[in-house]
């Protein structure tokens, strides 16, 4: 029988469960993923850094883990929480279960919880911290100091790596880079440089025919080295940013961020682009926004079909563009994937008039 276990919100409310994967007590913030599939993208995805991750969709675990579809090499939860685990994967290219996975990983889950109240209790309170606990948790002053630090400079690659021969050279700049950005660029042929979220602005435009800016974990505000690097790229070269690398640019010309309420997260978040009015379900992993009437130049493209939020910009002046949804997405949705084909036609049209 697996032991009890109490998860502990901020706001003093208390759910039961049972422990599966490691058997560890933390304290993290607590968000929830409405996505119906991938779980394995979840887990590994360093966007996650610090937080404990809440599956809506009720079973998990029920085609195993699979290495292929990972976005890193190692899960950055703080801990895992679900209604239901499977414990009997059926899919020919399974790995082992979950629960193998965060145990390797050493990561704490929680199953048996009654997910939906606990979903409506984040929606209607807002993200708050949470403590997984093998007995009741009386140290309420402990929850309310914790606080995500240094997200991105924890996840972020140490050295360059170098994939692909192709025209054009992208350099990635790894924030938390999710592998599937890597994939979509070299499966159009480019020469892909991913490096260090440090690493500096003229060693990257000497050898970039263009310029990638990944996802990642925390506060966006708080990279204050990465905000003037690419004050010091922006108008060089082309520049295409992803959810976190969206929220940096805005920053780095002179727009605000702030934190959600309780931020999308999930493969199902409805974007609409402002020019054509064509609507996109997108997937999405994101506790920021850009603050849309901050924006001192580039103009609004795609925004939330939900709340209005800002979902992305267009910068003609400066050749860039963001978004705060992943087109790459994997396990999907793939609606905006083509935003990938137009980040290498503007390389090529860049290039072209050197």
């Amino acid at each position: 029988m697996s032991k009890k276990v109490y998860v502990t919100l901020q706001n003093g409310k208390v759910f039961e469960g049972y422990s599966f994967g490691a058997e560890k007590e933390v304290i993290g913030e607590l968000v929830f993923t409405t996505g119906m599939t991938g779980y394995i993208e979840t887990l590994t995805d360093p966007s996650y850094y610090g937080q404990i991750v809440t599956q809506t969709f009720p079973l998990i675990g029920n085609y195993g883990m699979i290495s292929a579809d990972s976005e890193s090499m190692k899960s950055y939860l703080t801990a895992y929480i679900v209604r239901e685990k499977c414990d009997t994967p059926s899919n020919f290219r399974s790995e082992g279960t979950v629960e193998e996975y965060l145990k390797r990983e050493g990561i704490p889950a929680v199953y048996g919880i009654d997910t939906r109240e606990l979903t409506k209790t984040v929606r209607e309170a807002g993200v708050m911290n949470a403590a997984i606990t093998f007995k009741p948790f009386t140290d309420f002053a402990a929850l309310k100091r914790y606080k995500i630090k240094d997200a991105v400079a924890a996840v972020s690659s140490k050295e360059v790596k170098t994939l692909g021969e192709g025209k054009y050279t992208v350099v990635l700049y790894d924030f938390g880079a999710k592998n599937n950005i890597e994939r979509e660029l070299l499966n159009r042929g480019l020469k892909v440089v991913t490096v260090p979220a440090d690493y500096p602005a003229e060693e990257a435009l000497k050898i970039a025919d263009g310029v990638m800016l990944s996802n990642g974990p925390g506060d966006p505000a708080e990279n204050t080295g990465v905000i003037e690097t690419i004050k010091k790229i922006a108008g060089k070269v082309p520049v295409f940013g992803i959810c976190l690398g969206h929220q940096l640019f805005a920053l780095a010309m002179g727009g605000q961020t702030r934190k959600m309420k309780y931020g999308h997260r999930g493969a199902n978040q409805p974007v609409r682009h402002v020019e054509s009015g064509r609507i996109f379900i997108t997937s999405q992993n994101h506790g920021y926004e850009v603050v849309s009437n901050s924006l001192k130049c580039g103009k609004l493209s795609y925004v939330n079909g939900n709340d209005g939020t800002c979902e992305g910009v267009d910068y003609p002046e400066l050749n860039a563009f963001t978004t705060q949804f992943h087109p790459e997405a994997c396990a999907g949705p793939h609606d905006a994937n083509k935003l990938f084909d137009e980040f290498v036609i503007r390389m090529k049209n860049h290039k072209e008039r050197k």
